[in-house]
């Protein structure tokens, strides 16, 4: 049987035995409720492995052990999409099946190894996600070489996104009919002078609906923006396909940017959210219960 390579871009530390303790001589350490044995540590050492390689193995899985209490605490699990969509890319990097890679004898331990993942980088974005960082003279001209200015273009769309209008008994082609049909009904509304962010909040079936189907900035040399770059002032865009489904849309606004200085905001801002999470995170290991037993190491 051939072995899997894990492509997705898995942390070192995510397979983990967790439970309840019931062989004294194989815990090395408790955190609250949960333990980490020797057996789940010996997957990442060698036989050469010195003390301060086993701690670092251990303190990497007290880490995670900790964040994925607080997971379940929260309540902020990976939904089935995003477990299923990573062992499709898992099994499509090794040029296999999901069926062939489920026979693998290994499979309950990519499965756990995904669900750990995707349970942590939820935690993340949920304790970083409302997060607004101010940028000071001195960090910019620290971090950022802005004479070197490179003006890129960006617009702002707002979108109508529909899926499906008729009820689930329909063909694709006929809900794909009846949509298009929908749309270039809405499109002449909104070209005679109807607004779009009303048409949007009514019938747009994107998550973006609330507020008019407004878009974030987008470079315009990205693949498929440039297309709304040449629209003009009310001018609705053709009908165009989607990941979730059919469209029209309409050019907002637009503005030039030093492409330099804004990646390198964008540095910034990932260096202070990576700190924000560090520090959350030793917040929470000081109020846990840790014990390691090094003495077993």
């Amino acid at each position: 049987m051939t072995k899997i390579r894990a492509s997705i871009a898995l942390p070192l530390f995510l397979i983990l035995n967790i439970g309840y303790a019931s062989n004294n001589n194989s815990i090395l350490a408790l955190v609250n409720d949960s333990f980490i044995s020797s057996q789940s540590i010996e997957r990442y050492l060698i036989k050469s492995s010195s003390f301060d390689d086993k701690m670092a193995v251990i303190d990497h899985q007290i880490d995670i052990v900790l964040q994925l209490e607080k997971v379940h605490e929260l309540g902020i699990n990976p939904s089935q999409y995003d477990i299923n969509e990573a062992i499709t890319e898992l099994a499509s990097s090794n040029n296999i099946t999901v069926e062939q890679l489920q026979t693998y004898p290994e499979y309950p331990s990519f499965l756990t190894e995904i669900i750990n993942y995707l349970s942590i980088i939820n935690l993340q974005q949920h304790i970083t996600g409302d997060l607004k960082f101010e940028f000071t003279k001195d960090e910019i001209s620290k971090n950022c070489n802005i004479n070197k200015a490179q003006k890129i273009k960006q617009i702002k769309i707002a979108e109508i996104i529909i899926s499906e209008i008729l009820d689930s008994n329909s063909s694709k082609i006929e809900q794909k009919n009846a949509v298009i049909r929908f749309l270039e009904k809405l499109s002449k509304h909104i070209s005679k002078g109807a607004s779009f962010e009303a048409f949007a909040k009514l019938h747009s079936q994107h998550p973006s609906y609330y507020n008019g189907g407004l878009s974030e900035w987008m470079f315009v040399n990205t693949p498929n923006i440039e297309m709304f770059d040449s629209l003009q002032d009310g001018e609705v865009s053709n009908i165009y396909e989607t990941d979730e489904g059919w469209a029209i849309a309409i050019k907002v606004n637009e503005r030039y940017i030093n492409s330099n200085l804004e990646k390198c905001k964008e540095k910034i801002i990932y260096l202070k959210t990576q700190k924000f999470y560090a520090d959350w995170l030793k917040d929470l290991r000081d109020a846990a219960y840790i014990k390691i037993y090094s003495d077993k190491l």
